[in-house]
C-alpha cells in the first residue's frame, strides 16, 4: 500500500510540474484549456491543480480567466545561490549609479527569449517605467535586452529575430535593422532604445561580465525620460559600475 500511496504521489507532483511547465517566454499567460493541452493533463484534474497552485501563491488567475505565474515562484527563484549572489553583489553599485544619476537602474539577466528583472531602483522622475522586479520584457525592444540577446547564442538569436513583436511604434521589428543594432552593442559596448517599450522613455545598458571570463552574467541599465538627449553618457557610469560587479562575481564559484 505504501508503494501505491508513493506512485499515487509521484504522479501528482509530475502533473503539478507539467502544468508550470506548460508556461514559457512565448505564453506567459494561458487558459485553462491551453494548460491542460500543453501539459497533457485531463481538464478536470488541471483545474483541480490550477485551483491549489493558485490558493498556494505559484500562479494567479488573471480578471480575463488566464493564469500566469504567481509571486510566490518568484520568491522562491530569488533563493537561488546564483540569482541571490548577483543581487547581492550588484546591489552597492546599482545604488551608486542611482545616486550619480538619480534615474531609474535596472539589473536583468537573460531568460529564454526574454530579460528578467532582477533588481531595480526608481529614479526621481515620474516617467512611464514598465519593468518591475520579477517581470520579464522582450529582449528586442529594451537597452538591458538587446545587450543580453548580443551576447546570446546564435540560436537565440536567430529564434528571437524569427518572432519580434511591436511594443510601441518606435519598436525594431526588422531583424535585418535589429541585427545591425546587436553587432553594433557588441562593437562599442552598450546598447540603448528610444521609446522602443513604452513612449516617452530613453534607456542604455552595458553588459556585467564576469572578469576573466566571456560570461555575461547580467546586464545594467537606466531608463530616463525622452526630453533627455544626453542618454548616451551614462554609458560610462554604468560601465564602472559593471566592472566592479564582474570583479566581484569573478570571485563567486557559481559563476565560473
Amino acid at each position: 500500500m505504501s508503494g501505491g500511496a508513493a506512485e499515487t504521489g509521484r504522479s501528482v507532483t509530475s502533473r503539478a510540474l507539467a502544468v508550470l511547465d506548460a508556461f514559457d517566454a512565448a505564453n506567459p499567460r494561458l487558459s485553462l484549456t491551453e494548460i491542460a493541452e500543453r501539459s497533457g493533463t485531463p481538464l478536470s484534474t488541471a483545474h483541480r491543480l490550477l485551483a491549489e497552485l493558485t490558493g498556494w501563491g505559484g500562479l494567479v488567475r488573471r480578471p480575463d480567466g488566464r493564469y500566469e505565474v504567481g509571486r510566490k515562484l518568484w520568491d522562491l527563484g530569488l533563493l537561488a545561490p546564483v540569482q541571490a549572489e548577483l543581487r547581492s553583489v550588484a546591489a552597492p553599485f546599482l545604488l551608486d549609479v542611482h545616486t550619480a544619476t538619480r534615474d531609474t537602474v535596472h539589473l536583468a539577466v537573460r531568460e529564454g527569449h526574454t530579460a528578467l528583472y532582477v533588481e531595480r531602483i526608481s529614479g526621481r522622475e515620474s516617467v512611464s517605467v514598465v519593468s518591475s522586479v520579477g517581470s520579464r520584457l522582450p529582449l528586442h525592444a529594451t537597452a538591458v535586452g538587446k545587450v543580453l540577446l548580443a551576447a546570446a547564442p546564435d540560436d537565440v538569436v536567430e529564434q528571437v529575430l524569427r518572432s519580434l513583436t511591436r511594443a510601441t511604434r518606435h519598436t525594431v521589428v526588422d531583424p535585418r535593422r535589429l541585427r545591425r543594432e546587436l553587432a553594433e552593442t557588441r562593437r562599442r559596448g552598450y546598447a540603448r532604445t528610444a521609446e522602443e517599450m513604452s513612449l516617452g522613455t530613453h534607456s542604455v545598458a552595458v553588459p556585467v561580465q564576469v572578469e576573466g571570463t566571456p560570461v555575461v552574467a547580467a546586464a545594467l541599465g537606466v531608463v530616463v525620460p525622452s526630453s533627455r538627449r544626453d542618454v548616451t553618457r551614462l554609458a560610462p557610469v554604468l560601465e564602472v559600475a559593471a566592472r566592479g560587479i564582474g570583479r566581484q562575481l569573478a570571485r563567486v564559484r557559481d559563476f565560473h
